[in-house]
């Protein structure tokens, strides 16, 4: 086939935080995110639709927020039905491949809802062996479920590992699948053994299939870090000094005009049953107390993760320059949500939209293109990626998709496509269902059925201690919020066609 304008090459972290790439952040080492930044556009204001991996990663590739597409949750499933970006390019002739975490569907499968990605099938490494499917519109996929020794492995990563003479991989994760449940911090797996050589070796394998073949291609390289559980293997478990790293903490008090489910997080045995209607656990529904001493030893591993990280996606983006692809090749590089290591006395995620969960780190690249050494305070929601992508490759968007085009911005030809992201957050039918409005300077966060809430001026209040939900001089300014954000949910109704005709 002849050759297009652009690739589109999308390397995604799990759970990282916005500000955690060094460039913007001495105490840690990315120095590949820190060439590709300067060699792109970074973008200070990019949100997920949701804090959650399902639904954001299921808004990534069907340019819908999670109420629109129907994974509104972890333990909710993408359903097959639903159209997605990988169709765009396999019917544009573009090759389509997903290499690493795709999580679209649940770990249990039921015979209306079947999963892929749930048990026994996903440890059935005869089935994955001969897995030739489409899966969500990738017309190769080579998958995994892990966050580090969790004993979901299986598929293609175990593949891989046997495929590499590791027949003892089982050692190295937990059980019922792996025999080792004592690590902590310090991951026995050899570094050549770990996903992500397998993410970036599989990775640059199709880079260079694509290229030999002069094919056009969509590839999505989907790490598993840093998501806890927190491990990494030497040496880069060593790599940062808990006592030389800054601690967030908690300000005295700051939770005490935030809605209930904050304040619980502060007590040692809270009581969230009256939250889970479903009788399914809901994350950060739980006592985030916890010791300093240990928290500054989460952060140096959270640290080592990413760095180690960060070296595999250089491997990466070497590859893509010396196949000589790097000139029309679209790399879009973020994660699915951000991270609490301390930050409001919160760890990990929860119904808590602070921008420490809610924003991510993004990073453009396409030489020639995108303006290289550029900052942006553009606001992006990680919904538009799929419309964009396909307006950078000159592929029509399809009418259902309501993210917006941002390649306007992306190339340096606009300042802004947006005034407002939408974040959606929804664990039960009632209980956890929250949507938050950003603009460009506040932030108003509504809950279903419930009067509390929170409203923050994110220029006067950039730490969000100041919650003015029940500020009576701040009452206009919460009322002209809401209403925008009334707006805003109704200018995101899809518009499943085009108005052709008076009648």
């Amino acid at each position: 086939m002849s050759k297009r304008k652009n690739n589109v090459l999308l390397i995604t972290s799990d759970q990282q935080h916005w500000n955690t790439i060094g460039l913007n952040n001495p105490e840690i080492e990315t120095p590949h995110l820190d060439r590709l930044t300067k060699e792109g556009m970074i973008f200070k204001r990019a949100y997920c639709p949701n804090p959650t991996c399902t639904p954001t990663r299921a808004s990534i590739i069907t340019g819908k927020f999670p109420s629109q597409h129907g994974a509104y949750s972890l333990g909710t499933k993408l359903l097959e039905s639903q159209h997605t970006v990988g169709e765009d390019f396999l019917a544009a002739g573009y090759r389509t491949a997903l290499v690493g975490k795709a999580h679209f569907q649940p770990l249990d499968s039921t015979d209306e809802f079947s999963s892929l990605e749930s048990y026994p099938i996903l440890q059935d490494l005869d089935f994955w062996r001969n897995f030739d499917q489409r899966f969500y519109g990738f017309e190769h996929v080579e998958l995994a479920r892990n966050h580090a020794d969790e004993a979901h492995v299986g598929q293609h990563y175990a593949i891989w590992m046997e495929e590499n003479n590791c027949m003892n991989w089982r050692d190295y994760f937990r059980p019922p699948t792996g025999n080792n449940k004592n690590q902590r911090y310090t991951w026995s797996i050899p570094e050549r053994y770990h996903y992500n050589t397998w993410i970036a070796e599989r990775t640059n394998a199709l880079i260079d299939q694509y290229q030999q073949n002069n094919d056009n291609f969509f590839l999505w390289a989907s790490f598993f870090d840093p998501h806890p559980p927190y491990l990494v293997p030497e040496p880069w478990d060593k790599m940062y000094d808990p006592e030389k790293l800054t601690i967030p903490s908690i300000f005295e008090g700051e939770h005490d005009r935030n809605p209930p489910h904050f304040q619980m997080t502060q007590q040692s045995n809270p009581d969230f049953s009256a939250w889970r209607e479903s009788g399914k656990g809901i994350h950060g529904c739980h006592s985030h107390l916890h010791d300093p001493n240990q928290l500054a030893k989460n952060i140096a591993i959270y640290y080592g993760m990413i760095s180690m990280m960060d070296c595999y996606i250089g491997k990466i983006l070497d590859c893509l320059d010396t196949s000589g692809l790097a000139e029309n090749t679209l790399v879009v590089f973020t994660s699915d949500h951000g991270h609490f290591y301390g930050h409001h006395g919160l760890t990990a995620k929860g119904p808590y939209h602070y921008e420490d969960l809610i924003r991510v780190p993004m990073i453009v690249r396409q030489p020639g293109r995108v303006p290289a050494g550029k900052t942006s305070n553009a606001l992006q929601t990680l919904v538009d990626y799929a419309p964009t992508f396909l307006s950078s490759t000159d592929i029509d968007i399809p009418h259902q998709m309501t993210g917006i085009d941002q390649s306007q911005v992306w190339f340096g030809q606009q300042d802004t496509a947006r005034n407002h992201v939408i974040v959606e957050n929804r664990h039960e039918p009632t209980t956890i269902h929250l949507k938050t409005c950003v603009t460009d300077r506040y932030k108003i966060t509504v809950y279903y059925n419930q009067e509390y809430g929170e409203l923050f001026d994110l220029k006067e209040d950039p730490s969000e201690i100041n919650n003015l939900w029940n500020d009576q001089s701040s009452a206009n300014l919460k009322a002209n919020l809401i209403q925008k954000l009334l707006f805003a949910e109704m200018g995101k109704e899809p518009l499943l066609m085009p108005r052709i005709a008076g009648a």
